[in-house]
């Protein structure tokens, strides 16, 4: 079936240098994303509750964005999370692209939705 890239925004008040921390460091994204995240040579290893899955590192901009791409997906999927400043006034929201299918999007925006909130109540936005 073929996969869709919705890309999804969340307004998140925060500093960028401090957003950037939780979705590009395993301690800040084990404290919202997953229950425990792991990185190694490029990979990063994300554990709920008993399932692994491993996505690899693909780029990285400081302070403005992370992509991954899980390893056991087709070669052109990935998921990306790019913080975005508004620059008249100095909004900032995560701009979330995950791809998925037809059938499966509003369930895997009702699980950003989830996560999104639970990041915002950890900064304390």
């Amino acid at each position: 079936m073929k996969k869709i890239r919705p890309d999804i925004f969340y307004e998140v008040k925060s500093s960028p240098r401090i957003l950037y921390s939780f979705i590009s460091e395993p301690n800040g994204l084990s404290q919202w994303f997953a229950d425990d995240v792991n990185f190694r040579d490029q990979v990063y290893t994300f554990t709920w509750d008993d399932e692994q899955l491993k996505a690899k590192l693909v780029s990285i901009k400081e302070n403005k964005l992370v992509k991954f791409k899980w390893l056991d997906d087709e070669p052109q999927c990935y998921f990306e999370m790019e913080i975005v400043q508004d620059e008249l006034t100095n909004d900032v929201a995560l701009a979330i692209t995950d791809f998925t299918t037809d059938d499966l999007l509003a369930e895997k925006k009702l699980i950003w939705d989830n996560q999104i909130d639970y990041l915002i109540s950890v900064l304390g936005a």
